[in-house]
């Protein structure tokens, strides 16, 4: 790995010597790769949250569903990642799902600003209390697809999912009680992952992403009802685009920082602006198992209101109109003629779907088929028309069986195009 050498002078700069070198030391290892469970989903099949259910495992210390793989499996080639019972995601990302926990107790409208793939989306869902709506919004169309793929496979119906521009929401009315700015940034964190980001990286580029960050969070707080929290977050190391950025949004905006409860153990590092002791909340490689990341949570002072579902869904129901709505959250069947063809996400949905179709269990191989988009056949007892398939009880998607063989209803942008399947399933859940 070559480092730019003004990236190695300004950070040996921002951390000292001997920090430094750990974090170096650590960039040349291999990265460690980490899956989130979802809880809902595996509640459907009445199987506890353990550590048992992932093979070869150590749990991430901030984040209960998290657990560390030993080694990189072909997730691709598993079914249940498809079905949603899991989400693969560097473990420095989930400590989003930690923050939620010590400070969101009761029913809210969350906003995740820039969301896609939708790993830290995902997470909050997962956290939030009954009750809550969130809306996930990518500004960038082909990103925002792949979120509302993952979103869509997570399962929750009270989760939107928009493309927006954040001046745009903010024109809407929205208003939220929660709002993730998880900012596009310089990406020094995510160097050991993706060599793209050490191509793209400069120091012109540190000063366009602290600038644009601004920006974005100047729009996010007028969204923020007072009293609301304000989760700031990047995947860099710099303090221009992380501390002074924090800093920015105290002094021009009023924001209050809010301690974060953690263990010592964690080896989550703090401020490493000088003069600048408020708790924020640096992942380092070298000190912390994952990947660079930087949050502090900001509270706009004032006394959150304690609403319910409906007055929540109140606050940002008049503005979805004129939101760039992808998905709804409410899964719908549509009428051709006189057919009602299920929606895909009906299947997917841990509210809607389930009990309105008949259901077939496929094998690892028919599965796999299925996933890329081919035809299957099901056993004579199953009924001709929509069935619902499942692999170890979770739902793919749809089918309709027309007798001899079952035509695929699984959409074309999602399928499996690797020409190469493996003969035997490699589980990475042991749900058997």
């Amino acid at each position: 790995m070559e480092l730019p050498k003004e990236f190695i002078s300004e950070t040996q700069r921002v951390m000292g010597a001997d920090r430094f070198a750990r974090l170096l030391a650590a960039l040349r290892e291999t990265p460690p790769v980490s899956i989130r469970l979802n809880p809902a989903k595996l509640a459907a099949l009445g199987l506890p949250l353990a550590a048992q259910l992932v093979a070869g495992s150590s749990p991430v210390p901030w984040c209960p569903e998290g657990f560390y793989l030993s080694s990189r499996p072909a997730f691709t080639f598993d079914p249940l990642l498809h079905a949603g019972a899991y989400y693969v995601q560097e473990a420095s990302s989930m400590f989003v799902a930690h923050v939620l926990r010590q400070y969101v107790g009761g029913p809210v409208a969350m906003l995740d600003m820039c969301a896609a793939p939708g790993g830290k989306s995902s997470a909050a869902r997962s956290v939030l209390p009954q009750g809550s709506v969130l809306v996930s919004n990518e500004p960038v169309r082909q990103r925002a697809q792949v979120l509302v793929e993952n979103m869509m496979k997570w399962g929750y119906a009270d989760c939107m999912v928009t493309s927006n521009y954040p001046q745009d929401i903010r024109r809407s009315g929205a208003q939220f009680g929660v709002i993730l700015c998880d900012v596009p940034c310089s990406g020094e964190g995510m160097f050991r992952k993706d060599p793209g980001a050490i191509e793209e990286w400069s120091l012109q580029n540190v000063e366009r992403c602290w600038r644009l960050q601004r920006e974005i969070v100047a729009e996010a707080w007028q969204c923020l009802v007072d009293g609301g929290l304000m989760v700031y977050s990047t995947c860099t190391f710099n303090t221009k685009e992380n501390e002074e950025n924090v800093r920015w949004i105290e002094q021009e905006l009023g924001g209050e920082v809010l301690r974060v409860d953690i263990d010592e153990g964690w080896g989550i590092t703090g401020s490493l602006l000088p003069g600048y002791d408020r708790p924020v909340y640096r992942f380092l490689p070298g000190y912390t198992v994952g990947e660079g990341l930087f949050m502090a949570v900001v509270h706009k002072r004032g006394h959150l209101p304690q609403l319910d579902e409906k007055a929540w869904r109140g606050l940002i129901g008049k503005a979805t109109p004129k939101l760039n709505m992808l998905y709804d959250g409410q899964p719908q069947s549509e009428r051709k003629g006189k057919t009602l063809v299920p929606a895909h996400a009906q299947a997917l949905s841990l509210v809607s779907g389930r009990g309105q179709y008949e259901q077939a269990e496929l094998g690892y191989a028919a599965a796999m088929a299925y996933l890329r988009g081919e035809a299957i056949q099901l056993p004579p007892c199953v009924s001709k028309g929509y069935v619902m398939v499942t692999f170890h009880g979770l739902p793919l998607g749809f089918v309709k069986n027309i007798g001899n063989r079952a035509n695929n209803l699984y959409p074309k942008e999602w399928r499996i195009k690797s020409t190469h399947i493996p003969q035997e399933y490699e589980a990475i859940l042991r749900l058997a």
